[in-house]
Formats: C-alpha cells, sequence, structure tokens
C-alpha cells in the first residue's frame, strides 16, 4: 500500500524502540510498591501516558508522585532497549523536516531510549508534558503536524497499540500500524497493518514522501 504524505508522524516505544523489558520490570517493581495487580496494569498501560494509567488505580492526589517514582524506576531500567528491526534504516532516510515523534512517555525518558537504542532524536518530539490529554485523543499528533508546519491530512501516524491508531485517526492522519506489541487483528483500525518497520520502505520526491507498506 502506497501512502503519499507530507511527513511521518511516529510513535516511539513499541514502534521505533524495543523496550518491553523495561517496562514490564518498572512497572512490576512500581506496583508491588503500591500493592496492585501489575497484570491488570499491563493490560492498559500500553500507548498511555503513565499519569493516566496511574489515575485509574490511585487516588487523584497520589498521582504525580506516583509518576515521578515510576520514571525513576523506567530511566534506571535501559540497559537492553534496543531498536527495532527497521528503525535506524527508516530513520535514516528522512530528513529532520520530515518527521516527528509522538510519544505517551516523558522528553526525559525517551530521550533516554531513543540513545540506548542508537537511534535519533527528532527535531520536533511530542511528549506526555507537551499535551493536555495523551492518546487515545489526537492532541499530540496534532500538536506534531502544526510544529512541522503540515496539514494533520497530509501526515502518516505510524503506530503500534490500539490507542496510538485512535489518535492518529481522531486526528486526520492516514494510519500503518506495526503488529510489534499487540496482534494486527488488535491493529485493524489502522489504514493498514505491517509485522514491522522492515516491511516499509521510503522514496523522498522534491515536496513529499512516499511510504511503501508492504503487509506481506
Amino acid at each position: 500500500m502506497l501512502f503519499h504524505a507530507q511527513a511521518l508522524l511516529v510513535d516511539i516505544d513499541g514502534t521505533l524502540v524495543d523496550s518491553t523489558a523495561a517496562v514490564v520490570a518498572s512497572w512490576t517493581t512500581w506496583a508491588a510498591r503500591h500493592r496492585l495487580d501489575v497484570e491488570e496494569i499491563l493490560r492498559v498501560c500500553h500507548g498511555r501516558r503513565s499519569q493516566d494509567t496511574i489515575a485509574m488505580f490511585l487516588p487523584a492526589d497520589q498521582v504525580a508522585s506516583a509518576t515521578r517514582d515510576l520514571e525513576e524506576l523506567e530511566l534506571a531500567a535501559l540497559d537492553g532497549v534496543t531498536a527495532l528491526p527497521g528503525a535506524e534504516v527508516l530513520l535514516r532516510e528522512l530528513p529532520s523536516d520530515r518527521w516527528a515523534g509522538v510519544t505517551s512517555g516523558s522528553q526525559a525518558l525517551m530521550r533516554a531510549r531513543l540513545a540506548a537504542a542508537a537511534l535519533p532524536v527528532p527535531a520536533v518530539l511530542i511528549a506526555a508534558e507537551n499535551v493536555s490529554e495523551g492518546k487515545p485523543d489526537p492532541e499530540g499528533y496534532l500538536t506534531a503536524a502544526a510544529a512541522l508546519r503540515y496539514d494533520i491530512m497530509d501526515c502518516v501516524v505510524i503506530e503500534d497499540s490500539p490507542a496510538g491508531i485512535a489518535a492518529g485517526r481522531a486526528a486526520g492522519a492516514q494510519t500503518v500500524a506495526v503488529a510489534t506489541s499487540h496482534d494486527a487483528d488488535e491493529l485493524t483500525g489502522a489504514d493498514t497493518v505491517v509485522p514491522n518497520l522492515t516491511y516499509f520502505a521510503v522514496e523522498l520526491r522534491t515536496d513529499h514522501v512516499v511510504l511503501s507498506a508492504n503487509s506481506a
């Protein structure tokens, strides 16, 4: 499937970076401290801001401090964070004004994970603290497109989670899902689903990007 776009708006965790082990370890330790069932947390946390997930399990007056505690755990768990297949090649082909990162993580954590994975930090990075509402709200993707000075309808969102795909669609972007953290049948809201980023090819034209997504 071919997409013609002004820019690519790309999620980070689970899309560019494999941080699954770090995420599970951090939430497991955090959940134990708060006497919560980590399996319940892991069922709902992917693709969402930490504070939005924590707000499902703790009183409102505890969310801010609990979010800081979790981030400390995550920043200490960078060993084993790696680039997902195809991520380095995809980003190498894109000039800085043709892509942005849109993440549910914080600026500090996402910059640390990208560095651990030896991937570039985008010139435009919209993180948890840069929006008032996290995914599946479209604010992050709308903000990224505006920062790049492109119409969101001329952008392609690349995501790995149902919440992220919902955010991209609600923003009005074209959407591509990578089945790296969820089964393909959970990502049917996307315009197309591919196994991972190795199934992409990017061609730079004078005034836009052509993204080829081969599902098989």
